[in-house]
């Protein structure tokens, strides 16, 4: 990694972080990623050679370590790991109030999606049983995901789980990034068409009230209501 030779903490600091991809493994770790899988599957497009080597990097310089468990290891933030959630959500929330666009359907990985909806739940308002959602993504890359709610815990499946779909989102997932960033609501993009929400009558009332959405959200919101 590269040593910019001066004596600056943001040199310093840019030689831990400023490299491609380092940054969102960061932000994949603040979001609460723990296993490489995890990590790997919220950043579609970087090569499992790479984010290992990002990952030792980031170990060495002190932000993370590894921690064994039952089945291999763990990776968790380090307090100074930790300390960098505040660095995240700034330089999310700079690129919200002055770059943030609509996004484009090549930003938008239909398993990434779904992968951050199931990390921003608000388990508390979850019902006890399980309840499966099931998105149908319309467009160039049609894709059909699964993702399967508990109280304490949900996954995501590429492939049918096993038990009936309760709720089916039918949508672009453009259309719903845009309610995940904070853009609009569920309930304006059901209105207008963009998304579709069927099933069982009190789980689709629920739906919108499961998720915590993005972190960002409430930025764009804020820009939103200024622009």
């Amino acid at each position: 990694m590269r040593d910019y030779a001066q004596y600056c903490p943001v040199a310093l600091a840019s030689a831990v972080l400023a490299d491609r991809w380092t940054p969102l493994i960061v932000r994949e770790l603040v979001l609460g990623s723990r296993r490489f899988n995890d990590i790997d599957r919220g950043l579609p497009g970087i090569s499992r050679s790479l984010l290992q080597q990002r990952l030792h990097h980031l170990e060495r310089k002190g932000v993370l370590e590894r921690i064994p468990v039952a089945r291999g290891h763990e990776y968790q933030l380090t307090p100074a790991g930790k300390d960098l959630e505040g660095v995240i959500m700034a330089i999310g929330e700079w690129a919200v109030r002055w770059m943030f666009a609509e996004p484009q359907p090549r930003e938008v990985d239909p398993v990434t999606l779904t992968w951050w909806l199931s990390r921003r739940l608000d388990h508390d308002r979850l019902p006890d049983q399980r309840v499966v959602v099931e998105f149908d993504y319309r467009g160039d890359a049609p894709a059909r995901l699964w993702l399967v709610l508990e109280k304490h815990e949900s996954s995501v499946c590429t492939e049918h789980p096993g038990f009936p779909s309760d709720v089916v989102v039918t949508t672009a997932p453009v259309a719903l990034m845009r309610v995940f960033s904070g853009i609009t609501t569920l309930a304006r993009a059901t209105a207008g068409g963009e998304v579709v929400v069927t099933g069982t009558p009190r789980w689709v009332r629920a739906l919108g009230d499961w998720f915590l959405w993005s972190p960002f959200a409430p930025a764009v919101r804020e820009r939103l209501v200024g622009a």
